[in-house]
């Protein structure tokens, strides 16, 4: 049995626990679902710090210090019916009760209470400080006491997260005021100051917000109040004063559990169940606690309540937090953009911070200066005030005589954090000055008319200019939006449409200058597309692709000057081709290497143009030819006296000597076709038409009627073809002719003296005469399909012929020739 009733305690124990976990737990959800608002306003309580020597309201001190002297004074109206008991406790961890004498009791009702307040001093030791408001009942400073001797952890979590939550909730309240401002400005600004609220005050941002209807935007980025404050690292070191050992009883733990710590606000839910828990122990005197906002301006702590107060038993009581004891944690502030060039003489000067949202919802940081160090050495101090809306600190730059400063400044922040002066970011600064703009060479051409471009004009005083127009020709003025792009860069929207090419003026006015400066310009009608040139290392000629090169003038690359050439159309584009002189050691260009072409328009302008320089192309050189006649052939020779020509029946021999490379590869092939390369064919040595005499010269066989067929006619051309895909150029090899086989002449002995010309494909002949002057020719028609065609008599057995391949050249035949009576 002995050993049994412990057993049997320890079940009861732990039914208990969890029955009370259960119900705290319950208590957490019903107090978020119904409770959680704090939008009940409740009274206000006056405090101001002293510290040596020094008074602040309570707006101004961040935290506490041992030996602070609190001047306190609750500010109850003179017709208040209950009596509010207010006693001001100091804390000293969660493990370490408190003594009786950190508990000071004020009778609100009293005169010099109600209309002197009451000095209380921090003492050592003291970590929290919380401020009481309860309704008299006779024993309830006593049960107060021992209620916080008992339960030190849980008033030291409470007081913790008031103060975050009233924090919290001051930059919710300025985030959502700021945004119904806004609600009826145009979109594009309601967006613009959303983001730079957002961004000072660490608030979660809906983007999505931004793409409903104008009318829906404010109420979208306002709704889910819950979701919107984002953690500050800042704020929680602050009040992140709980010290040593852990929690005392189980609903300490409960209350910093992921599940418990949910709500409205979820610091709410902590300071919540811990006062449910003092709630469960309080036997002497029936009391319901009220955690309570403190939402500081000026000496006032304004409360606001998530309970309506009660005055019948359980009566409440309303729980304010104090600023943590603790060393002071300065705000981290940090420029937005470390790199940022600012203009000293701007009338609007906003320095772009973040890090630390406290500045920009609370007093916390006062008598903000921004710091300068003058020319002559002496400091300048300009005022400066924390504004969310504009996204960081303004400045007030009226005093600032920019001829008693140099032209590169470095400002720093500086101001109070409660007692403690601190400083904050540098930033960079300049004196505004006249200054020479230049086009970022990228936009040197930029300007066509008809569109909107975009221009970068780049000064060291780029941080200082105030508006940007334009003049065109005429006079008029146009409205240029720029922004700044880098620390010594703006970027300029110019508005063409319907503008005419010509001469215009970009007028850039400063802060602190009164003449403007004049940037003259060029506007241009739509260029030419360039689409790439081409050229190969050694080349003197190169391509250049593209539209309307009828207007380029000239192309440099890597020291090379080009002029025009023969200009063509292919494949939808123009191509032409651009020359330079010839190609020496000293000027080649080297294989592989990617460069800009610079490509000279007749307007002037200069356009670029991507160019990566190709292998060197195989050269060679025609240095002998010769024509061969079919030895198996029965019919009569025809006898062609131009050299160049090539009968499609013969056989052309030419010798090759190789310029580039040094020898004549294996692998390289002759390409050789018609001039519009309908017909070609490649000759290699694997084929037996290429063979090599040397290493550097090569004897070559083109057979026309079994390489290219009996429908390749016209000249025709070869070029060396690498082993490595890379051709050489085309050069002239010879004029190919195709010839009909003419087989003879039959005469009659009659007074005509006609004759008649037999043969095969006759209608490859243009004309045929008796003598070589052509004096009587007779010409064949197109479509002639006869064997027989009616000619002279003929002098000498000679017939002389003009093929229709070449009909500018005479060839002749001699033929037999045969006579018959009529």
């Amino acid at each position: 049995m002995s050993s049994g009733i412990p057993f049997l305690a320890g079940q009861k124990v732990t039914r208990w626990l969890c029955a009370v976990t259960v119900l705290l737990w319950a208590f957490a959800v019903a107090t978020r679902a119904d409770t959680a608002a704090f939008d009940l306003v409740g009274p206000r309580v006056n405090v101001r710090v002293q510290r040596g020597g020094q008074t602040l309201p309570i707006s101004e001190v961040p935290n506490l210090q041992p030996g602070d002297r609190l001047w306190i004074q609750p500010d109850l109206p003179d017709t208040q019916s209950a009596h509010y008991l207010m006693i001001i406790v100091f804390l000293r961890g969660a493990t370490n009760p408190p003594p009786e004498n950190w508990f000071t009791r004020m009778e609100t009702w009293t005169r010099p209470v109600h209309e002197e307040g009451v000095f209380v001093t921090v003492p050592e030791e003291a970590q929290e400080a919380l401020i009481f408001l309860a309704p008299d009942t006779g024993g309830g400073f006593g049960t107060l006491r021992n209620s916080v001797r008992a339960r030190p952890g849980a008033f030291v979590r409470a007081s913790q997260d008031l103060q975050q939550a009233s924090w919290d909730r001051a930059r919710l309240e300025k985030f959502l005021d700021a945004v119904r401002a806004l609600s009826t400005a145009d979109p594009e600004d309601l967006k613009a100051r959303t983001v730079l609220l957002a961004r000072s005050l660490n608030i979660r941002l809906e983007q999505q917000c931004f793409d409903k209807p104008t009318a829906q935007q404010a109420p979208c980025l306002t709704q889910n109040t819950d979701q919107l404050v984002l953690d500050d690292t800042h704020a929680q070191n602050m009040v992140d004063t709980l010290t040593s050992g852990a929690s005392v009883d189980l609903l300490a733990q409960i209350s910093s559990t992921p599940n418990a710590r949910y709500g409205f606000y979820s610091p709410y839910i902590g300071a919540v169940v811990d006062m449910a828990r003092i709630l469960g122990s309080a036997h002497t005197a029936q009391y319901q606690y009220i955690p309570a906002l403190a939402m500081p301006r000026q000496d006032e702590l304004n409360l606001r309540l998530n309970n309506p107060p009660s005055f019948r038993n359980p009566k409440s009581v309303l729980v304010i937090g104090l600023p943590p004891i603790a060393p002071p944690v300065l705000p981290p502030l940090k420029p937005v953009d470390p790199k940022q060039i600012f203009c000293v003489a701007n009338p609007a000067l906003v320095l772009p911070v973040e890090g630390a949202p406290l500045i920009f919802v609370t007093s916390l940081a006062h008598h903000l200066v921004l710091h300068i160090q003058t020319k002559s050495g002496s400091s300048l101090d300009l005022p400066a005030e924390a504004d969310p809306g504009r996204g960081g600190i303004v400045v007030n730059t009226q005093s600032v005589q920019a001829s008693a400063l140099g032209d590169e400044i470095t400002g720093v922040l500086r101001g109070d954090w409660g007692f403690k002066p601190f400083d904050g970011p540098h930033f960079y600064l300049r004196t505004p000055r006249s200054a020479r703009w230049k086009v970022a060479s990228k936009d040197a051409s930029a300007l066509i008319v008809g569109r909107q471009d975009t221009l970068h004009l780049q000064s060291d005083d780029a941080s200082c200019v105030s508006e940007v127009t334009m003049k065109d020709a005429q006079g008029k003025n146009i409205t240029t939006p720029w922004k700044m792009f880098k620390p010594d860069e703006i970027e300029v929207q110019v508005p063409l449409q319907g503008a005419m090419a010509g001469a215009v003026t970009m007028v850039v006015k400063k802060f602190g200058i009164k003449d403007a400066e004049e940037i003259p310009l060029h506007t241009y009608a739509e260029a030419g597309r360039l689409d790439g040139f081409s050229i190969h290392a050694g080349d003197p000629a190169g391509v250049l692709k593209g539209m309307r090169l009828d207007e380029v003038t000239g192309l440099e690359l890597g020291g090379l000057h080009f002029k025009p050439g023969s200009l063509s159309r292919a494949n939808q584009q123009d191509e032409l081709k651009l020359l330079t002189e010839p190609i020496t050691p000293s000027n080649t260009l080297t294989a592989g290497e990617q460069t800009l072409a610079h490509v000279t328009l007749k307007d002037g302008r200069i356009l670029e143009v991507k160019t990566t320089v190709e292998l060197p192309r195989p050269r060679v050189e025609l240095i002998s030819k010769s024509v061969q006649p079919d030895p198996d052939s029965t019919r009569p020779p025809v006898h062609i006296e131009n050299p160049d020509e090539l009968p499609q029946d013969a056989r052309l021999n030419f010798f090759l000597r190789v310029q580039s490379p040094e020898i004549f590869p294996p692998g390289e092939k002759i390409e050789v076709a018609t001039a519009d390369e309908s017909f070609r064919v490649m000759l290699s040595m694997a084929d037996g038409n290429l063979t090599l005499q040397d290493s550097k010269t090569v004897f070559a066989v083109l057979d026309p009627m079994k390489h290219l067929g009996p429908s390749a006619f016209g000249p025709l051309k070869l070029r060396p073809v690498g082993a490595n895909g890379v051709d050489g150029d085309w050069q002239p090899l010879a004029d190919l002719v195709r010839i009909p086989t003419l087989e003879g002449v039959h005469c009659v002995t009659s007074p005509e003296k006609l004759c008649s010309l037999s043969g095969e494909k006759l209608f490859l002949l243009d004309s045929v005469s008796a003598d070589s002057e052509f004096s009587n020719p007779v010409t064949i028609p197109d479509g002639f399909v006869d064997q027989t065609l009616v000619i002279p008599s003929l002098k000498n057995k000679t017939l002389y012929i003009k093929l229709r391949d070449d009909p500018s050249k005479v060839a002749s035949v001699v033929l037999p020739v045969t006579v018959t009576q009529p």
